[in-house]
């Protein structure tokens, strides 16, 4: 069995930019912790914009720039990107909310053996809840985890309020 933990969007515009919480601030260290102590591959994803972010769909619902490719908002937490240094891992860039190529790419895996999938990262109620429920539908008999002390959402109700449906949806939420 392939043990997975997927770093959603743990990125400087969601833990202290434009769109930080300190929430999100919160979860950095443990966030960081569980990726050193993690045996097995990790995928991180990527937030990505473009410079035109504000002429999308989600830039005219949500006009505030964040995780323009190539800013500092863009990277990875620093804490992050350090406990991820010497492990393997790949950073799968995503445009919107849930991830394909994440699907994809674990797709490939499972092809070869069983896979049993760990999430941590922000935002819960948005990314998180989003890759989470995309993962269930594709990997139906897949074991599939969400650490809630390592999830941060853009408001703890809507933290709780996603954490509650991904259990609905028979994820398992540890971490509580």
């Amino acid at each position: 069995m392939e043990n997975i933990l997927i770093v959603v969007d743990m990125q400087n515009d969601f833990v202290d930019g434009a769109l930080g919480t300190k929430e999100a601030q919160g979860i950095v260290d443990r966030v960081a912790g569980k990726i050193s102590g993690f045996e097995g591959r990790i995928f991180a994803t990527l937030d990505t914009h473009g410079k035109d972010y504000l002429d999308t769909a989600e830039g005219r619902k949500l006009p505030v720039p964040h995780c323009i490719r190539d800013t500092r908002g863009w990277r990875l937490n620093e804490k992050v990107q350090q406990a991820l240094t010497g492990k393997e891992y790949r950073i799968i860039e995503k445009p919107t909310f849930g991830s394909l190529d994440l699907a994809e790419e674990l797709r490939r895996i499972q092809e070869k053996e069983e896979i049993r999938v760990e999430m941590v990262g922000l935002c819960t109620d948005i990314c998180v809840v989003s890759n989470a429920l995309l993962l269930k539908a594709n990997f139906p008999e897949t074991g599939i985890a969400v650490d809630a002390s390592c999830c941060a959402g853009v408001t703890p109700d809507t933290h709780r309020a996603a954490l509650e449906t991904m259990r609905m949806c028979q994820i398992d939420i540890t971490g509580e």
